[in-house]
């Protein structure tokens, strides 16, 4: 493993995961949680706020605009790259418009820029994933997904920790456009990201790039309970998270910066959580480290519900900020590389969309049933119920099992049992 790990290190298409998963990650974060405590720390009410949730549903849709990304190559660095270029410039600009506008303009107009951010960051998200997929040899699979989730769990850190911090110094319109600059320049790394080796034929026509994936797909024996399970796995997760800033800022009465330093305390965490994460699923396989990380995710829920029984507690907000990070970050890599296992080459970018659309749907639509929630139950029943909720997904992995591929990065879709055609 010592020597698995020292080549892991040198291994440049590894390496890259680290600034490309950060860019991924850094938009989510500004137009979800640090949009919320923005818009809490303005005086807009909880219900809209969870209106706000809303802003994310382009990433529950990816999949519908990703087969133009599978089918047409922009003029310049090639099939993947040249998306990546121009999607991450486009995210940096909106972000910089949305701390342009600011709240005083009403909900209404931050709202629309958010939802167009979204849309941009959706869209680098469908190339990303599709560049990750392809460029990953079968054996890197594992270890690439967990460096990834280390760039995208620091980045959500910075743009949901480092933003609250920052806002306290040189406020929200400020805080924006610094991040936006850093979003910009962080397209740089395209420029030095080799291009993925052909994967088979590409589709000849949009229509094929729409059919030709998920004919290949829904062929698959078992793969309605696959897709249940990529639905239900994330969702305790997804609940638990859609009102957590406005938890610890409204309900249990810290301050935007308190928020913002604690939080910084996970990123260690992160990092460690991911890094183990890796090297689980590659000793265990993908299929128990799936169940081990699950279980771990769905009791991290738990130590929000001991917090909000607890009260305005510094000490026990830190470890619950540590514990869902660590748990976090290790369910994230096994899902990652669950989806990659599970995608054709020649249909990358819209198999994934499809795939991680499905998951993103819990995070997008929980928001307002999430307040109705507390309002019904309170915040410590609320993540009594986020716990419940995250145990299907794991019975789902338990049921499937045996039918998983082997090990994390060891299979790819033609090879796992459950993937062939029948």
């Amino acid at each position: 493993m010592a020597a698995s790990f020292a080549q892991i290190l040198g291994n440049k298409r590894i390496a890259l995961m680290l600034p490309l998963g950060f860019a991924s990650g850094l938009p989510l974060a500004l137009t979800s949680g640090t949009l919320q405590a923005w818009l809490t720390v303005a005086g807009v009410d909880l219900k809209t706020i969870g209106i706000f949730t809303l802003v994310g549903l382009p990433y529950s849709l990816k999949f519908l605009w990703a087969p133009v990304m599978d089918r047409i190559a922009l003029p310049w660095l090639g099939r993947r790259r040249g998306w990546m270029l121009v999607t991450q410039i486009a995210v940096a600009a909106g972000l910089a418009l949305m701390g342009v506008i600011g709240t005083e303009s009403g909900p209404r107009w931050l709202g629309g820029i958010a939802i167009a951010v979204a849309f941009m960051s959706a869209s680098l998200d469908i190339v990303f994933d599709a560049y990750r997929t392809d460029v990953l040899l079968s054996a890197e699979r594992g270890f690439g997904a967990a460096v990834w989730v280390n760039g995208y769990r620091l980045a959500l850190l910075l743009a949901s920790a480092g933003a609250l911090v920052l806002a306290d110094h040189i406020g929200w319109r400020g805080t924006y456009l610094a991040l936006a600059g850093l979003m910009a320049a962080g397209a740089v790394t395209v420029l030095f990201s080799p291009n993925p080796p052909a994967g088979g034929l590409p589709p000849k026509t949009l229509k094929e790039a729409i059919g030709l994936p998920l004919r290949e797909l829904f062929a698959r024996p078992g793969i309605y309970g696959i897709l249940s399970l990529i639905v239900l796995y994330k969702v305790g997760d997804a609940v638990a998270g859609s009102l957590q800033t406005a938890f610890f800022i409204g309900g249990l009465g810290f301050t935007a910066g308190e928020v913002g330093y604690v939080k910084g305390l996970g990123i260690a965490a992160t990092l460690i959580g991911a890094l183990a994460g890796g090297m689980v699923m590659a000793k265990t396989g993908l299929a128990r480290s799936l169940l081990l990380f699950g279980i771990l995710q769905a009791l991290s829920n738990l130590s929000f519900m001991v917090l909000a029984w607890m009260g305005k507690s510094y000490e026990a907000l830190a470890a619950s900020v540590v514990i869902e990070n660590v748990t976090g970050g290790m369910g994230t890599a096994a899902f990652v590389a669950l989806v990659m296992s599970l995608c054709d080459h020649r249909y990358t970018a819209t198999q994934f969309a499809l795939l991680s659309s499905l998951e993103a749907f819990g995070r997008v639509f929980s928001g307002r049933p999430s307040a109705e929630a507390v309002s019904l139950l309170g915040w410590g029943w609320f993540f009594c119920l986020s716990f419940l909720l995250a145990l299907p997904g794991c019975w789902l992995v338990w049921h499937y099992r045996r039918q998983l591929a082997p090990h994390a990065g060891e299979a790819t879709a033609s090879e796992s049992p459950l993937m062939k055609p029948a």
